[in-house]
């Protein structure tokens, strides 16, 4: 009975704990993380202020549980769209999750507002939001460590030199096996796949980019490029064939 009990409580505090963060993504989409209220959650649940406290003892408690919780909805939008795509194609690979970026962030406005939008005054993040944070961080990781062990990077190319010890410490720790000027790019690439999105999410591109699709495509075209990610080789070609031919591009490819 006891445990029958405690499992009883357990559901009750999930689901409460559930209604209580819909609510708050409601308010976040309605007013923003700045006026984001404890008592105006309570309210719209017609609870009492102190009963909402012993879930979230204040309004940064509230924030992180959102922000975990949009970082790692972003994390398994990208991790699926990336696994769905050719193990054997880096560049396919990349392609896959820069627009699963994108694609959730269109789907959830608010919600990548909270994570790349404006700083919330008076909130630091916990540590809590570091795992959920870097989940997007390592499909990058995955997707240029596989590269590099399969030959599609050029090893070759000089990293720049004014970053070069920051790129040594980024290999030692989180990028091993990749080469510093491939480490050097995919980031470049990384932050303008999420510079893109946030121009496009935030108005900044009104009356300078009508066709977005086609701009974000044109983008990861070039960013590709700059990382040096090649197609797999056609069947009986060398793991590095000279000027490997490149596919076609077009709008037809977007949702592929």
């Amino acid at each position: 009975m006891a445990e029958q009990a405690s499992s009883l409580r357990q559901r009750v505090r999930a689901e409460l704990t559930r209604e209580i963060t819909d609510v708050a993504r409601r308010h976040l989409a309605q007013a923003g993380p700045t006026a984001l209220s404890l008592r105006a959650v309570a309210r719209d649940l017609g609870m009492v202020s102190s009963a909402v406290y012993r879930y979230f003892p204040s309004r940064d408690h509230l924030l992180t549980a959102l922000i975990i919780e949009a970082y790692d909805a972003l994390g398994d939008a990208v991790e699926a769209a990336e696994r769905a795509a050719p193990r054997d194609d880096a560049e396919a690979r990349f392609r896959a999750a820069g627009r699963a970026v994108r694609a959730w962030a269109r789907a959830h406005p608010h919600e990548y507002g909270l994570l790349y939008g404006t700083p919330v005054p008076g909130y630091a993040a916990p540590e809590d939001t570091i795992g959920p944070a870097t989940r997007v961080g390592f499909v990058l990781r995955s997707v240029l460590a596989d590269a590099a062990a399969a030959g599609r990077l050029d090893a070759e190319r000089p990293p720049p030199v004014a970053v070069t010890p920051e790129l040594e410490r980024l290999q030692a720790t989180f990028f091993q096996g990749v080469p510093l000027a491939a480490i050097a790019a995919g980031l470049m690439a990384w932050t303008q796949v999420f510079g893109t999105v946030s121009f496009e999410l935030f108005g900044h591109f009104n009356h300078v980019i009508d066709d977005g699709d086609a701009w974000f495509e044109t983008m990861l075209d070039a960013t590709a490029a700059t990382i040096g990610l090649l197609p797999a080789p056609n069947p009986g070609s060398g793991p590095n064939p000279p000027n490997p031919p490149r596919r076609g591009r077009g709008r037809a490819q977007a949702g592929s």
